[in-house]
């Protein structure tokens, strides 16, 4: 009797056994077809990037980076970079300064600073000499990061800028002044600096070559990308050559990139064939919440910080320290 019980225990035992194998070969199973799917894969990727992102060192760099964001190109994410790179800076401790100088003031609206009509703006400073701290404001979301506003005075300033000395040279002058006033008034010392251009090559423009020392292009991964990429590259080695020597093409962004098309897959691969040592390794995807957050005054780094954009842009901010 005692070996029948012995054997009934034993084999339930082996059943037991062989259930919790059948259970592992399950979830085996299971952990398989995750690890091939696409989103799954597509995640733990995002999540590889997050925690490497979190390990990364970012040094201040040894002076201010006055960055030019332009592009002759309508609609290819200039405005949308200025502001998203500025806020992912700002966020990891940076002391950023925006300079919106597109008269349709799209930056200031995205990081939340009135440019109504009868806000102070850099439209005074370019044309009425007024300093740059009587014009900056706080990012009300972001902590670090300053804005000068544009407002709808400045789509004339073009052709009052015509008539004025120096035409091309007062931006520059008035961000060496608000330099000098920072360290003056025992202010930190802005580590970036970036002016979001309108898209076009007037003198607005011009300006804001001959106030940087960088100049970022973001570029659409979209058909026509490189179009007008020329002109522009001309235009800014005659800055170098007549009127900002130190000037150069430090970075370029691609953005919209759809990895689903091949077409954005091959416009890539041309721009880093042109570009190699400029292009960054980071690409802005299309996202929804990038497109999103700017019709709630935000930047998509504190619109939705867990999104796929948000990552992108953290990462091409954090490439950009490293490139110093």
């Amino acid at each position: 009797m005692q070996e029948k019980r012995v054997s009934r225990e034993t084999s339930g035992a082996a059943r037991a056994a062989e259930a919790a194998a059948s259970t592992a070969e399950g979830s085996s199973i299971l952990e398989s077809l995750a690890a091939s799917s696409p989103l799954a894969a597509e995640l733990a990727d995002e999540n590889r990037r997050r925690k490497k992102l979190t390990t990364t060192e970012l040094n201040r760099p040894s002076q201010t980076r006055a960055i030019t964001v332009s592009n002759q190109k309508g609609g290819v994410g200039k405005t949308t970079s200025t502001v998203n790179l500025s806020a992912a800076l700002a966020d990891q401790g940076f002391n950023v300064l925006v300079i919106d100088i597109d008269p349709q003031g799209n930056a200031s609206t995205a990081l939340g600073v009135d440019h109504s009509a009868d806000a102070d703006s850099v439209y005074d400073v370019l044309i009425e000499d007024f300093a740059l701290a009587d014009v900056v404001a706080d990012c009300p979301d972001v902590p670090r990061l300053q804005v000068v506003p544009a407002t709808i005075h400045l789509a004339g300033a073009e052709i009052e800028l015509v008539s004025l000395v120096a035409r091309e040279q007062r931006l520059a002058r008035a961000l060496a002044e608000y330099y000098r006033y920072r360290e003056e008034n025992g202010l930190e010392r802005l580590d970036f600096v970036f002016i979001d251009c309108p898209p076009s090559l007037g003198l607005l423009t011009v300006n804001a070559f001959v106030a940087a020392q960088e100049v970022l292009i973001p570029i659409q991964c979209e058909y026509y990308a490189l179009e007008g990429l020329s002109q522009l590259l001309n235009n800014i080695g005659m800055i170098q050559k007549h009127l900002n020597p130190p000037l150069k093409v430090s970075t370029i962004l691609l953005t919209m990139y759809d990895g689903r098309t091949n077409l954005a897959s091959q416009v890539a691969g041309e721009v880093r064939e042109h570009f190699p040592e400029s292009v960054l390794q980071s690409v802005i995807p299309r996202s929804v919440r990038i497109s999103e957050a700017p019709s709630y005054q935000q930047t998509v780094i504190t619109y939705d910080r867990s999104s796929t954009g948000a990552l992108a842009y953290l990462e091409a901010a954090a490439e950009l320290v490293q490139r110093s």
